[in-house]
């Protein structure tokens, strides 16, 4: 079992953090197995933002403040796409999309469950449409 890490968390008025004998009552920090939020190491939202006001600044700069802009150029901005559709074969498509390129291609089931591929390559390109861009 292990503390919530909220700072506040013992501050918090709720039955479960009660503790203590009749007389001598006090509020704790929540001890749990599974925590849901932080990562698994708070057990509230509150408890969460509480966190990271007060130690959000550090963490950031521990791990590396982001101080130029990240790019992704049109060759890595393919993303996977599932379309429910009813159609009277009853399938669904299943495409890589580039909304840079303006580009939708068709892949089978296979290549969509497949996490191992990121982008098309030009052994499957079933079928390439372009696509309208909403800007």
């Amino acid at each position: 079992m292990k503390y919530c890490q909220g700072p506040k968390c013992h501050q918090y008025r709720t039955k479960d953090r009660v503790r203590g004998p009749k007389g001598a009552k006090y509020y704790q920090t929540r001890r749990r197995n599974y925590f849901g939020y932080l990562g698994g190491n708070a057990c509230s939202m509150i408890c969460q933002d509480d966190w990271f006001r007060k130690f959000g600044d550090q963490a950031v700069n521990h791990f590396g403040r982001i101080v130029e802009p990240k790019r992704t150029d049109c060759d890595k901005a393919w993303y996977k796409q599932h379309h429910w559709r009813h159609s009277r074969d009853g399938g669904s498509g299943y495409y890589f999309v580039n909304d840079l390129l303006g580009q939708r291609i068709a892949i089978t089931e296979t290549h969509y469950n497949d996490d191992n591929i990121k982008q098309p390559i030009d052994r499957y390109p079933i079928d390439t449409q372009e696509i309208n861009l909403k800007n």
